[in-house]
């Protein structure tokens, strides 16, 4: 079965949906609210909607509250080519200026989070603040993947991924099962499962969506011992030069919390880290008051803590 891209995508709510351009390609927007940008983005495997808690929140509180799907995903476009984190991170610099600001507030989640570290490295002067969510500093996550068996088998579905064609087969398979079943599984026990987890699903079941997905994973670990990845791993010892909050869930079981923790040996700015009682690899949705409160007094700090 296959899904609509307009049907999943567009979820009416108190925000816009529009289409913008950025970085040779067309990515969907939905925004709501006035004020400073706060670009939110989503990671594996999900797309814009997993903000809503968050976006009707900051523009309660005076920020224009911008979510985007990522290169690949939901509403944006499915490129040939173009799932290495530098190509990504320049989408979301280059969003930042289609939406016609200097810089934002970049909030990024699993995959989201990685774009957004690599984009404070790349383009600091586009990173006004990074919020950093269930994802370390690529670095760390690199070094864990290689050293870290307990991290190795949490990422068993990293690996996984490797293969040719079968595992876009089985993220289909069944209307998208293995999503309904990664969500149970990766956050913490006694998550009930709500109409998310559909909506979930039917977007991996958009064509192109499921191997867009995989491309991601698969540069993550082929890249390794060939020159493009230790490129980037070499352009990511650069200091992170921006103020940055690092949240993460003390129940996490894909991304450690031990992985994740020791991210801001590479943050030369006031940098703040926090886990998150009671909940797993996605704490925006399992704990939404929480998650937000968090975010909300951070952003709120002129001058967050070191």
């Amino acid at each position: 079965m296959t899904v609509p891209e307009s049907t999943v995508v567009n979820v009416a709510g108190p925000w816009t949906h529009r289409d913008i351009a950025a970085n040779g390609a067309r990515f969907h927007i939905a925004e709501t609210g006035e004020g400073p940008v706060v670009l939110l983005l989503h990671g594996f495997p999900q797309f814009w909607w997993t903000w809503r808690y968050q976006m009707q929140a900051l523009a309660r509180a005076g920020y224009r509250a911008v979510a985007m799907d990522l290169r690949g995903y939901g509403g944006s476009d499915r490129t040939p080519r173009g799932y290495d984190p530098i190509t990504l991170a320049l989408d979301v610099t280059g969003v930042i200026r289609s939406l016609g600001e200097p810089d934002a507030i970049v909030v990024g989640h699993d995959l989201g989070a990685y774009l957004g570290w690599t984009a404070a490295v790349l383009r600091p002067k586009v990173v006004r603040r990074l919020v950093a969510v269930s994802m370390p500093h690529p670095r760390r996550l690199r070094g864990a993947l290689l050293t870290d068996r307990h991290q190795m088998a949490a990422s068993s579905h990293i690996f996984g991924f490797q293969r040719p064609w079968v595992p876009e087969r089985q993220l289909i398979r069944d209307d998208a099962a293995m999503v309904g079943d990664m969500l149970r599984a990766w956050s913490a026990p006694g998550r009930p499962v709500d109409e998310s987890f559909t909506r979930y699903r039917q977007a991996m079941l958009v064509p192109g969506t499921a191997h867009c997905a995989a491309e991601h994973y698969r540069w993550l670990i082929r890249s390794i011992p060939r020159p493009d990845g230790i490129q980037y791993s070499a352009r990511m010892k650069a200091p992170v030069e921006v103020p940055t909050l690092h949240l993460h869930g003390a129940l996490d079981p894909v991304i450690l919390p031990r992985t994740a923790a020791g991210s801001g040996r590479y943050v030369e700015a006031p940098y703040r880290w926090r886990l998150l009682d009671g909940v797993g690899h996605f704490p925006h949705e399992e704990q939404p008051a929480m998650f937000t409160e968090e975010l909300l007094g951070w952003l709120k700090d002129p001058e967050p803590e070191r």
